[in-house]
């Protein structure tokens, strides 16, 4: 065997051991508002076993991130307004290079491109912003919840949930679907309960998506935005994330489906609320 062959599994588990070490500290963020939520709710009277507990400490986090990404929001929002003020001249500097492969050429028209969104204080990347931030909390929530029956199994906490914390969770369930149920995994003897619990959701955030990218794509009514770049990205957008977030619902647990959920219809309202005229 050749030492690079051998340096393999290292490499690999090196990667592994860096990305644990990067989402560490969103998993600890995460576990702690669930457990400091359900704490509060446990002390107004609410089963601390319950699955309605842990559900809304789910949902109580999700009003806690995005609380927090009010600000960014806001930011997302001008940014979309910006991007459909300067699609008329992005159109003329297309249609100005149409036909021009030559090096230079794209060079220049990249370049032109970089001082448009500089002269209107923005770039396509920033309307994504809200989301790309939310990624790590997203993975965070994931890796805890898929990871509580084998914590369960091995009597460990995770993150700051306690060992009988996790157990708790382990053990809870809605409608008769456990919390760390997924559709393709555990289960347990209630596969109906978390197929239809599960599909619900997925049909729903799906649906929250769909009308959320609808109604940026509705902001833009004139002809010229119409056809520029940044409509073909929204209406790339409007397909493409329902089926990428419905494919990935299937591996979701029944607690990541709920977190889903409730962002993905908070960011529906959202845009009903923060942005509700057109230009």
């Amino acid at each position: 065997m050749s030492a690079k062959a051998a340096l393999r599994p290292y490499e690999r588990g090196h990667r592994m051991d860096i990305g644990a070490a990067l989402l560490f500290p969103f998993q600890w963020l995460v576990s702690a508002i669930m457990v400091g939520l359900h704490d509060g709710l446990s002390a107004i009277g609410m089963p601390a076993a319950s699955g309605w507990t842990w559900t809304l400490s789910i949902i109580g986090l999700v009003l806690v991130i995005r609380a927090a990404l009010i600000p960014v929001s806001l930011k997302q929002i001008k940014a979309q307004r910006r991007m459909r003020q300067l699609q008329p001249d992005l159109k003329n500097l297309q249609e100005e290079y149409d036909g021009k492969t030559d090096a230079m050429s794209r060079q220049a028209m990249a370049q032109e491109q970089m001082a448009l969104y500089k002269k209107h204080g923005t770039n396509p990347f920033s309307a994504c912003l809200p989301l790309l931030i939310q990624v790590p909390f997203f993975f965070a929530l994931f890796t805890v919840l898929s990871g509580i029956p084998t914590a369960a199994a091995n009597g460990q906490g995770i993150g700051a949930m306690s060992a009988e914390q996790v157990v708790q969770f382990g053990e809870s369930s809605i409608f008769g679907a456990p919390l760390s149920a997924s559709l393709l995994h555990g289960a347990g003897g209630n596969v109906v309960a978390v197929w239809i619990l599960s599909i619900l959701m997925i049909l729903t955030m799906t649906a929250a998506q769909f009308i959320t990218q609808k109604h940026i794509m509705a902001r833009n009514v004139s002809a010229e935005t119409m056809a520029g770049p940044f409509m073909r990205q929204q209406k790339a957008l409007l397909y493409a994330l329902p089926i990428v977030f419905g494919a990935g619902g299937i591996l979701f647990p029944v607690g990541v489906l709920i977190y889903w959920t409730t962002t993905n219809l908070w960011t529906m309202g959202q845009q009903f609320v923060l942005d509700p005229r057109s230009p």
